[in-house]
């Protein structure tokens, strides 16, 4: 009878930590929201990259909230983001 415990036992703990596990790894990797460019929103020398003619890439906006630079920002929220020069754009201002 005690060994039909232990094994009922072990086996559930096996099952427990085998859950636990799968739980961590789907969750871990369903973490990273959904991104995407956000337009006219970045400070001077801080965009991702794409910041028009006499720029490079990523840190080489010239200007804050230069109309034609970008940043990663959680997917739905660019719209929402308020500047002094207006809200963010899902396209490139001029």
């Amino acid at each position: 009878m005690k060994n039909t415990y232990a094994t009922l036992a072990a086996t559930l703990a096996f099952s427990l930590a085998t859950l636990a596990t799968s739980a961590h790894a789907t969750s871990s990797s369903s973490a990273k929201p959904a991104m995407e460019k956000c337009y006219g929103v970045a400070l001077a020398g801080k965009n991702d990259c794409a910041a028009g003619a006499g720029t490079t890439c990523a840190g080489t906006s010239k200007a804050d909230y230069q109309g034609n630079s970008w940043v990663l920002v959680a997917k739905g929220t660019c719209t929402t983001i308020k500047t002094p020069k207006g809200y963010g754009s899902l396209q490139a201002k001029s």
